[in-house]
């Protein structure tokens, strides 16, 4: 029974990005435990996946505003006795960062990753016992996949699995994710109006700032029938994504989680390159525009009443 540790930390889609990894390892190793360090804000999701044993959570980005704090190296020293409390098999850090790599040595276990070519911070590769190059041009979705199944032996033949499930009851409702990290990540709320106004459902626009909390409520006046929900954790997000009918989504890690989710997702990219980190999902689901723009409301109508 291989004892398998996984690091991918954050940020919110880089994670959801790594849950096939679990599925893969546990369809070719049945009887392996998988363990996973993740950033304490992303705990949630996977903890979402059944073959996750133990969700060891790390505060690297609250820990280093105050690196010398009392409350963070108690902190700290509770999750190196966490990370050090089972000797690993393996353990594969797929996120490729000097961060993730320097946590990788406090655990007990032969370390994994990317090689110097093909990590993310070359660096990062020299604290891994075995190194592996994956090409930099596949998605994220796939150099994760692959990584694992070079460190573990087997081969990725098949479309990605999330592996979580929620028994959602579905319902008759359009999620509308406007929120991003990144001004030039938004698409105009003259958009989301006319989108909203044209869907023939109902329309629910979650948030998580409280600027966000008021793009929300100025989308939902202009929308009929809109709704906007107190603020959820990530749980009920995943709940209110898999009883949608579908979800549009800008370049966020919710429109991952409703990928991840299996429901009908169009992902709208108004200045970043879906190719390497957009939609994947073994589902339905479609990226439009790009780093040469946005789609416009009429492409992304079209692609919904296409999937």
């Amino acid at each position: 029974m291989p004892a398998i540790l996984l690091i991918k930390t954050s940020s919110m889609g880089d994670v959801i990005h790594n849950l096939p990894v679990v599925s893969d390892i546990a369809n070719h190793y049945p009887n392996a435990t998988i363990d996973w360090v993740v950033e304490d804000a992303f705990a949630a999701i996977p903890a979402l996946h059944p073959a996750v044993r133990n969700v060891i959570p790390v505060a690297i980005r609250r820990w280093r505003h105050c690196p010398f704090g009392s409350s963070t190296r108690s902190e700290f020293a509770q999750f190196r006795e966490a990370i050090r409390e089972e000797r690993y098999d393996l353990v594969i850090d797929t996120q490729g960062l000097f961060k993730s790599a320097m946590i990788s040595k406090f655990a007990q276990g032969a370390r994994c990753g990317f090689d110097r070519k093909s990590a993310r911070e070359p660096l990062a590769s020299f604290f891994y016992d075995e190194k592996k190059f994956v090409e930099k041009s596949f998605h994220a979705v796939t150099r994760n996949r692959m990584l694992a199944a070079s460190c573990l032996g087997y081969s990725v033949d098949s479309p990605p699995d999330y592996g979580i499930t929620l028994g959602t009851e579905k319902g008759s409702y359009a999620v509308l994710l406007h929120a991003t990290s990144r001004a030039d990540k938004l698409w105009k709320e003259a958009n989301w109006i006319a989108l909203g106004r044209q869907l023939g459902m109902r329309t629910v626009l979650p948030w998580g700032s409280l600027e966000e909390k008021m793009r929300s409520e100025r989308l939902a006046a202009a929308i009929p029938g809109a709704a906007v929900p107190e603020k959820l954790s990530l749980r009920d997000a995943a709940q209110l994504l898999a009883g949608a009918s579908v979800a549009f989504g800008v370049d966020t890690g919710l429109a991952h989680l409703a990928a991840a989710l299996r429901i009908p997702v169009i992902g709208i990219y108004c200045s970043t390159d879906p190719g390497l980190t957009g939609i994947l999902t073994a589902g339905k689901g479609v990226n439009l525009g790009g780093r040469n723009g946005p789609p416009s409301v009429e492409e992304a109508l079209s692609a919904w009443k296409n999937l």
